[in-house]
């Protein structure tokens, strides 16, 4: 087990609680607007806009890191980016409209 790569993920369990508070009620994982109301733009939503998606991106890369699991890192990062590719498109549609 590599304790540094567990280390890492324990930060972004704390990275995670600070995105999903600061999302509040409007946390889902469903892709809608809610009428009236604007995109989030506090905690980690000022610096950058899919800061979520950026934690769900390096947990899915280091949990298999943790158990020293480098094919099942890269395949499933790869198949994560395939599929938060169409999702953040359709989101953004979404908000464009």
């Amino acid at each position: 087990m590599s304790y540094l790569f567990l280390s890492l993920f324990i930060l972004l369990l704390a990275f995670k609680y600070w995105v999903l508070s600061s999302l509040g009620t409007y946390w889902n994982t469903r892709i809608y607007r809610v009428p009236g109301s604007g995109p989030v733009k506090k905690g980690p939503y000022k610096l950058f806009k899919h800061p979520n998606y950026a934690d769900v991106v390096c947990e899915i890369a280091i949990i298999p890191l943790v158990f020293h699991l480098y094919y099942t890192a890269v395949v499933f990062s790869v198949l994560n980016a395939v599929m938060l590719t169409v999702r953040i498109r359709t989101e953004n549609k979404v908000w464009a409209k």
